[in-house]
């Protein structure tokens, strides 16, 4: 079911600008990303796709690898943007490595598509959409964003193939720092798929450096994406509804709401059921807990507080 583009103005009780100032990345340069209608953001470089909003509406596609909807969906957004010729472009974040954006944007589902108008966000749609409503949505979209003075266009470049932001169109920009040679094996491996290997990679560079925080926030989401790859969410709901006291179910069911962005949802469900466990289980959820806090930033609000619960659990 869509949600209407608000006809009252933007949302603008979230506020965005949060997210500039979380990254820890320079900006991609003023000349934008190699194709300037569909291209990939993250929490590290949506300070440049904040800034085009002014410009132009920008489309934010939310999006996972373990979403089979995700990929129909994004070739579907990438066919109708490119028909505006410009008026519109689009942004697709991998939700697993974005989760700022997920909670910036209050997304219930996996996809989730939304708007970024003047640097405010506007809810679009969860969940696929036929290319006829979508059409609908856009038109109000740039209805919305002519009220707001942003009337500009983008020229377009060379399109690629409808999809290629699901799997991964590169953005250019300025030089960065090469990544350390395990972690870009790490993330090459994450690329393909291969959560294995890049959770290896990421031990081995642990080992190398206990202190490597990165390698240990970076293991905790390889370890999460593989646990997750292959597996429906539907399916992974369905088990957790049929057995309640399946531990496996319920800590792929925290899994599935922390990659969603649904942080407090996962860390809430498993501390419930952490009484009931016997001391293996408890061991379980313990470390599964660990590795959840540092997918979501051990400095996070949220984590402190399950943390203080956890102490109080387990004393």
């Amino acid at each position: 079911m869509t949600n209407p583009v608000p006809p009252d103005g933007l949302r603008g009780a979230v506020d965005l600008s949060a997210l500039v100032q979380r990254s820890q990345q320079p900006e991609r340069a003023a000349s934008g990303p190699a194709d300037p209608i569909v291209f990939e953001t993250d929490d590290a470089a949506f300070g440049s796709t904040l800034e085009l909003s002014r410009t132009v509406p920008v489309v934010v596609a939310l999006w996972a690898s373990w979403s089979e909807q995700s990929t129909g969906l994004l070739a579907s957004l990438e066919r109708l943007v490119r028909a505006r010729g410009g008026k519109l472009v689009l942004a697709a974040a991998d939700a697993d490595r974005s989760p700022q954006l997920v909670q910036a944007f209050q997304a219930q589902a996996i996809p989730t598509v939304v708007a970024v108008v003047a640097g405010q966000p506007v809810p679009l749609f969860a969940g696929v959409q036929p290319d006829d409503v979508i059409d609908q949505v856009f038109d109000q979209l740039l209805e919305l964003a002519a009220q707001h003075g942003v009337t500009g266009s983008i020229e377009p470049g060379e399109p690629g193939e409808a999809g290629d932001a699901a799997e991964g169109a590169a953005a250019a920009g300025p030089a960065e720092e090469p990544l350390p040679p395990l972690h870009q094996e790490a993330y090459d491996a994450i690329e393909r798929g291969d959560f294995d290997a890049a959770a290896s990679a990421y031990r081995t560079a642990i080992a190398q450096d206990p202190r490597d925080t990165l390698a240990v926030a970076g293991l905790a989401q390889a370890n999460l994406l593989g646990r997750l790859h292959g597996k429906t969410l539907d399916s992974i709901r369905n088990a957790a509804a049929a057995a309640p006291d399946d531990l496996d179910a319920q800590l792929d069911v925290a899994d599935l709401d922390l990659s969603g962005g649904h942080v407090d949802d996962a860390f809430d469900r498993i501390l419930t059921l952490f009484p009931t466990l016997d001391a293996e289980g408890k061991r379980r959820v313990r470390e599964r807990l660990v590795e959840l806090f540092e997918v979501v930033g051990v400095d996070d609000p949220r984590v402190v507080t399950a943390r203080r619960r956890l102490t109080n659990l387990l004393y």
